[in-house]
């Protein structure tokens, strides 16, 4: 009796098999590829990176020398960018002035993407030039979109239907180095209601370890329903008395990013460390205010004391002399 022929992947046309291995996210293909040495070689094929970073950034397909150029050369592949952009990175506080010993990037590339339930809405990326004075000196800011810019066409539906289900990728990439960090935590960290203008204002944020700065994402969204759509994006880097950190300070913590450890398995749980470092980011801040405003009392009580007891002297003084 003939023994049955049980049909394995391997008997499979690798052609097919990456076909499959395209419809894949970055964690379970990375999960895919470690399964068979066979899985292994042919997970590796550039062209299922290549499409893989183009359906997780659509904001790539806007910019062909970014796209064609710059990250082809990160270690020679996609999916050597993939793996510095998609994980999360370790920021470091602020210490000392390291600027002045370390290569900071001349240039940054934000690849920005904002998605509803998964499908893209809005995908840019912005330049941003580093080497000047007023940059170094001034408040960092990039701005993707701005309250008077009539431009949104590159947004594939202005409908948004509940501010709290967008999720947004910021890839902050300098192309001199080759090097990229992701400064969003993906999920919002809090979905709030402006008191003036009654706008949604989403927030995603990305602490250091030390919890003394946190990289700052803000989406506004105004409108209500169906009406509902992105007016406003903007990162900045703020410290823990939530003061914007100059372009300098700013380069030297994205840079340590870029050069550090990463960490996350696209499980999830990296969204949720993310949250509890900003909430810790926030206690901080909270902590620090109150223990300001706790000294500036001391100070006002001695300096109200001292007067009182000048003022008292200077009754004595004129009573008995």
């Amino acid at each position: 009796m003939a023994l049955a022929h049980t049909t394995t992947i391997e008997d499979l046309h690798p052609d097919l098999v990456v076909h499959a291995l395209r419809l894949l996210d970055g964690p379970a293909l990375a999960a895919a590829s470690c399964a068979t040495t066979h899985l292994h070689s042919v997970a590796s094929h550039p062209d299922v990176w290549h499409d893989l970073c183009l359906s997780t950034w659509p904001s790539l397909r806007h910019h062909p020398e970014l796209l064609h150029a710059i990250i082809p050369s990160f270690a020679g592949s996609h999916r050597s960018f993939f793996s510095e952009a998609y994980p999360f990175p370790y920021l470091a506080g602020q210490h000392g002035d390291p600027g002045n010993t370390i290569k900071l990037p001349k240039e940054l590339l934000s690849a920005v993407d904002i998605y509803y339930k998964g499908v893209p809405i809005l995908s840019r990326v912005i330049e941003t030039e580093t080497e000047s004075q007023w940059f170094n000196g001034s408040p960092f800011r990039i701005d993707v979109l701005e309250r008077k810019d009539p431009d949104q066409t590159i947004m594939e539906t202005p409908a948004v239907v509940s501010p709290g289900e967008l999720t947004l990728s910021w890839i902050v990439i300098d192309p001199e180095g080759r090097k990229a960090v992701n400064l969003s935590s993906r999920r919002p960290v809090t979905v709030d209601k402006h008191w003036y203008s009654g706008e949604t204002v989403v927030k995603y944020a990305m602490a250091t370890r030390d919890r003394s700065v946190a990289a700052m994402i803000t989406v506004t969204v105004a409108g209500e329903e169906e009406g509902a759509h992105v007016r406003e994006v903007s990162l900045m880097l703020e410290d823990e008395d939530g003061i914007c950190l100059n372009g300098k300070e700013s380069l030297v913590i994205i840079k340590g990013a870029m050069e550090g450890e990463k960490f996350g398995r696209g499980r999830g749980e990296e969204e949720e460390q993310a949250k509890k470092g900003y909430e810790e980011h926030m206690e901080r801040r909270k902590e620090r205010k109150e223990r300001r405003a706790r000294n500036e009392t001391r100070i006002d009580t001695c300096c109200i004391a001292i007067g009182v007891s000048i003022f008292m002297a200077f009754i004595v003084l004129v009573v008995f002399r």
